[in-house]
């Protein structure tokens, strides 16, 4: 029997058993490739967040003002320092979603707070869909939301480019679809 040089790869052993170099990265236990979302979803939660909170921003200075008299009116303070606020956190809760896509399953990671991360595996996904509200259409994103026999392993991935979520659905569909027929 030869014996190669330690830097031989695609080699098997006697029993025919690949080596590591033919494993893919992802089977070798390698960090997965995450993916973030596209800067778009936070520019849409930003304007909605402006839209609302300026507009109950406007009605807690204009109603109690004109009711009571112009110091009640300052009670705007409040809706607007919630804005300020709320636009530091939702470019944190933004930045804290990323998935990656590994051989066997699907990891979303979420959270700035309560930190979760969600495995799907490609077996177990029954129904893979992209949604797309008006608001979405309007800045150019979709959603994919994967239903999985368990309702409490559902996941939904947020704010992604129609046609990456397109190529996600259709990659995770056949991949579902491969996985499961083995069953």
């Amino acid at each position: 029997m030869e014996t190669g040089s330690p830097h031989d790869t695609g080699t098997a052993d006697a029993q025919g058993t690949p080596a590591a170099a033919d494993v893919p990265a992802a089977d070798a236990g390698a960090e997965p490739a995450w993916r973030a979302l596209p800067p778009g979803l936070l520019t849409m939660r930003r304007l909605l967040l402006v839209v609302w909170l300026g507009l109950l921003t406007l009605a807690t200075a204009l109603v109690p003002g004109l009711l009571a008299g112009p110091a009640w009116g300052a009670f705007a303070v409040l809706p607007l320092a919630l804005l300020l606020w709320g636009w530091v956190m939702l470019e944190r809760n933004w930045r804290s979603w990323r998935y990656a896509e590994r051989a066997d399953d699907l990891l979303i990671s979420r959270g700035v707070l309560w930190h979760e991360e969600t495995v799907v595996p490609y077996g177990r996904m029954q129904l893979v869909e992209v949604t797309s509200g008006p608001v979405e259409r309007h800045f150019g994103l979709a959603s994919v939301q994967l239903h999985t026999a368990a309702a409490a392993t559902d996941a939904t991935i947020p704010g992604l480019d129609p046609a990456e979520a397109e190529r996600l659905r259709d990659r995770l569909t056949e991949l579902g679809e491969a996985r499961s027929a083995g069953l």
